[in-house]
């Protein structure tokens, strides 16, 4: 994926989705598409998944405070 942000991961994500939905494509264009949105998905992923992991390190380390949750 090369030096792509997630959040542009994302937009390229929700633009494969809107195509596949509108049906307009051909078989191998769809096909191709869906295995973009497959790798796309997993760097998303790979890329929450390090993001949890540092905030876990930075709560045991102390330098962050969990979140209080406001029952209204």
């Amino acid at each position: 994926m090369g030096e792509l942000r997630f959040e542009e991961a994302m937009i390229r994500l929700q633009e494969i989705v809107r195509l596949l939905e509108q049906g307009d494509t051909t078989l191998d264009e769809a096909l191709a598409l869906f295995e973009e949105g497959v790798k796309l998905a997993r760097f998303c992923n790979d890329k929450l998944d390090e993001a949890e992991a540092r905030i876990e390190i930075m709560m045991q380390e102390g330098r962050l405070e969990p979140l209080e949750v406001r029952e209204e």
